[in-house]
């Protein structure tokens, strides 16, 4: 069988290139760049002219043609960090944590298809580890952050971050609770978190002080925010306050167990005066902000409990009930790391406060205190 053997990984490194600046000057994806060079995809004449121009070589030193037997895809075992199951062929984005492998799966949105590093060979077994089927490990290990949380704003933080420093942030969709579990068993190296104390009022710190006694971390907060109902634009529904959600001509979706946006649904429907049972809808689920008020912009709920900024983004209405402090929680020696550095580095942006303001309606006054 004939095949197209390249050159490409091997003269681009000889360059000092890295993949993610080698596609933006030929203007593909960095997933292209790892495909073509795990020798799965052929690029066309444009693209290997173009190789060639960026590389200072030749087509021919790029490409050859080659007798002989394909090579399968390299396979890679890793833990999978994922609320919901994944599924065979699902794309996933992984990253090196000290000696581990992580996965962390990506959604494809209406109009494009995903970054990935690679695909589930099979569905995740119950232990939560995964075989998958990867293009490149390379940079993966390298200049790669896992950031777990439910914060839709933090893509803001993280595509600065890769703009100023090269540091990659790989977002890992999770309840507070979760992405505070993850960070002490060692799978990520942030955890976003709002989680209220119920008696003190205070953020976070009464839960990491509680369930991680013996962890040393280092808590710093993002932004302050506000949570409340999101609805239709208009608001069709009449909906109000929280007793609203008792109509019965109103649906409702929630959040996951564990997630802050649960447990105020839970404390707000209490203090009205009302059970699980009068809300049509109280038991499907939504996992993160963006997700349930995409539930409200396709007309499958009327409302749903997040924030601000999930309303902002799909043009819904938004009714403010509550305000939360969101903070990134790290463990102190990973915050001492040059990437974790420059990730809190950015925090101080004036630039990028300016956007949370703007964009997602947070208050940044607090936006990079040290809070623990």
């Amino acid at each position: 069988m004939t095949r197209v053997e390249n050159r490409v990984e091997a003269i681009r490194k000889s360059r000092g290139v890295g993949a993610s600046d080698l596609a933006r000057r030929v203007n593909v994806s960095r997933q292209t760049i790892y495909a073509i060079e795990a020798g799965t995809y052929v690029p066309n004449t444009e693209v290997a002219l173009n190789l060639a121009r960026e590389l200072e070589v030749t087509v021919d030193e790029l490409f050859s043609l080659h007798a002989g037997t394909v090579n399968a895809p390299e396979t890679l075992a890793a833990e999978l960090l994922s609320g919901q199951a994944a599924v065979k062929g699902q794309p996933v984005r992984i990253c090196q944590i000290g000696a581990r492998w992580v996965a962390v799966p990506v959604s494809a949105s209406p109009i494009y298809m995903p970054e990935a590093d690679g695909i589930m060979k099979k569905a995740a077994a119950g232990d939560g580890h995964a075989d998958l089927v990867v293009f490149s490990k390379e940079e993966a290990s390298q200049k790669r952050l896992v950031l777990a949380g439910c914060d839709p704003a933090t893509g803001l933080l993280s595509k600065m971050v890769e703009k100023i420093s090269g540091i990659e942030v790989v977002s890992a969709a999770a309840s507070s609770k979760l992405a505070l579990t993850w960070l002490s068993e060692g799978k990520v190296h942030i955890a976003g978190s709002h989680l209220e104390d119920p008696k003190t009022g205070e953020f976070n710190l009464p839960f990491i002080r509680q369930h991680f006694p013996d962890e040393d971390f280092s808590v710093v907060t993002f932004a302050r925010w506000e949570e409340g109902l999101v609805i239709a634009p208009g608001n069709p529904r009449s909906i109000r306050r929280v007793e609203d959600l008792a109509s019965e001509n109103v649906t409702f979706v929630n959040r996951e167990p564990g997630s802050g946006a649960r447990a105020l649904t839970d404390e707000l429907i209490t203090k009205a005066g009302l059970t699980p049972k009068n809300i049509n809808g109280y038991n499907r689920i939504a996992y993160g902000h963006l997700a349930a008020a995409y539930y409200v912009l396709s007309g499958d709920a009327d409302a749903c409990l997040a924030t601000r900024s999930a309303a902002q983004t799909f043009g819904l209405d938004f009714i403010p009930l509550h305000s939360e402090r969101y903070d990134l929680v790290m463990r102190r020696k990973t915050a001492e790391t040059p990437a974790v550095k420059a990730f809190i580095d950015v925090l101080s942006r004036a630039t990028l406060r300016r956007k949370l303001e703007v964009l997602a309606g947070y208050d940044t006054s607090q936006t990079g205190t040290v809070v623990a």
